[in-house]
């Protein structure tokens, strides 16, 4: 047995919640039966930290990383360490990972064990048959086992399959799911403030680049940059991680059709975020991708007005992750531009437009905070036909009766209370009977959590 030793590149925030859940299902298998927790996540969101993280000091675990290459190699290397953490005694060559799960269900029988296979998605390309063989010999032992079982996957799309398309031989057998988000805002706060860089423009600059993805963070430890133009020089340049990181993160999801996906995905991240808009100027139907982007990629979301019908055709669609966005609008939108290697002008472009890019971000800011309030039961948008008086955030307390209507700007000499007043006009006519509460936000606001 060994313990498993984590190496901490920056300070592990968050993720509490997530370690009990982990532990629990652990002691629970433990103690009472085989059970499998299937582990999510984009690449870069610290879905192997975490594991590392909740049993760092766990003497009866066993990671496995699935690599890309031979089934026998693999289960080479797999037998390699069954026999140093484990001091299980082995004979033979082992040439199918079939095997190692069966001895690992036995020796489970005997002494308690935590089993990480990580990115397991990719036996899907190495040995399909092994979903099937691992269902019939689960379905066996998993009431005599005492192994907690964790599949952690970065493709999305081939994990959900796996586990919840019902036609797959894994449906049904996860007793738990994770899916790791990055962190939220109070996260970057926190991160800010050990470095001794807080600032309100430094939290919406981190979160607009970083999106909250911990290994985007990692890489402003390591540099020392915080504000943007710090950023800027270190990360828009020749051979940096970031200038190919979203054609790594997504060719694989989207396989040959990428190009499609891409080009809406870019206009989203412009601004063209109704279909409408999108059909304009690609020339053709995007029905079907901006489902599949929403459902099955889960990479935007799609919303209406607050309180519009469900079924209304007034909507628009926003990407989820904040990197994808600033990826497309600043890097992919010219990367003719930066193959020539003019890293000098898509930085002075990043300057020119990073003010109004990042609007959405400080609303979604304020949204968290409302979010985290627990004082409200729907938050949303507004806007009319036309796009015509919109409202940054509607939050509706249905128990008081109230309506918070909010105009979100960097400065707050630019909030206009009476020009947001005469906006929500239709807001009173919907909801006679609630009071309207006026409210602006501003970075001023966010200077507060110091």
């Amino acid at each position: 047995m060994v313990t498993v030793t984590v190496v901490a590149k920056i300070k592990f925030y968050n993720r509490e919640t997530e370690i009990v859940q982990l532990r629990t299902v652990s002691h629970q298998a433990h103690t009472g039966g085989g059970l499998m927790t299937v582990v999510v996540g984009r690449r870069r969101v610290g879905k192997t930290r975490l594991l590392r993280q909740a049993y760092q000091s766990s003497s009866n675990l066993l990671y496995l990383f699935t690599a890309k290459k031979p089934e026998a190699l693999l289960c080479e290397e797999f037998t390699m360490l069954i026999k140093q953490q484990l001091n299980v005694p082995l004979f033979g060559q082992i040439q199918h990972f079939l095997d190692i799960f069966a001895l690992l269900l036995e020796t489970s029988k005997l002494n308690p064990l935590t089993v990480i296979i990580d990115e397991f998605q990719d036996w899907y390309h190495i040995n399909r048959a092994i979903f099937s063989e691992m269902q019939n010999l689960w379905d066996q032992h998993k009431e005599q086992a005492k192994m907690h079982m964790i599949l952690c996957g970065s493709v999305y799309t081939l994990m959900t399959r796996l586990f919840e398309h019902c036609k797959e031989p894994l449906f049904g057998r996860a007793d738990q799911k994770i899916h790791l988000q990055p962190l939220k805002t109070r996260s970057l706060s926190e991160f800010l403030l050990d470095h001794n860089h807080y600032s309100a423009d430094n939290l919406l600059t981190v979160l607009a680049v970083t999106g909250g993805v911990p290994k985007y963070l990692e890489q402003l430890d390591r540099a020392g940059a915080f504000e943007l133009d710090t950023i800027l020089v270190h990360f828009i340049v020749e051979n940096s991680l970031f200038l190919e990181e979203g054609k790594h993160l997504l060719i694989e999801e989207f396989g040959r059709d990428y190009a499609n996906y891409f080009a809406i995905l870019e206009l989203i991240s412009v601004g063209k975020t109704s279909r409408r808009e999108m059909e304009s100027v690609l020339q053709k139907s995007v029905g079907g991708y901006l489902e599949r982007l929403e459902k099955d990629y889960f990479l935007i979301n799609c919303y209406r007005p607050i309180f519009a019908k469900p079924l209304s055709r007034q909507q628009k669609y926003s990407l989820k992750d904040h990197f994808l966005r600033f990826w497309f609008r600043f890097i992919y939108r010219y990367q003719t531009t930066a193959e020539i290697g003019n890293y000098t002008y898509i930085k002075q472009i990043i300057k020119r437009d990073f003010s109004t890019f990042t609007g959405p971000v400080l609303e979604q800011i304020f949204q968290e905070q409302l979010i985290e309030s627990h004082q409200f039961t729907q938050i949303g948008r507004y806007w009319e036909k036309n796009n015509l008086n919109e409202i940054d955030i509607v939050a509706v307390n249905e128990s008081d009766k109230t309506l918070l209507v909010a105009e979100v700007k960097r400065q707050k000499s630019k909030i206009n209370l009476s020009v947001l007043s005469n906006k929500a006009q239709k807001l009173r006519q919907k909801r006679p009977d609630y009071q309207i509460v006026l409210k602006g936000f501003s970075l001023d606001d966010l200077d507060n959590r110091k």
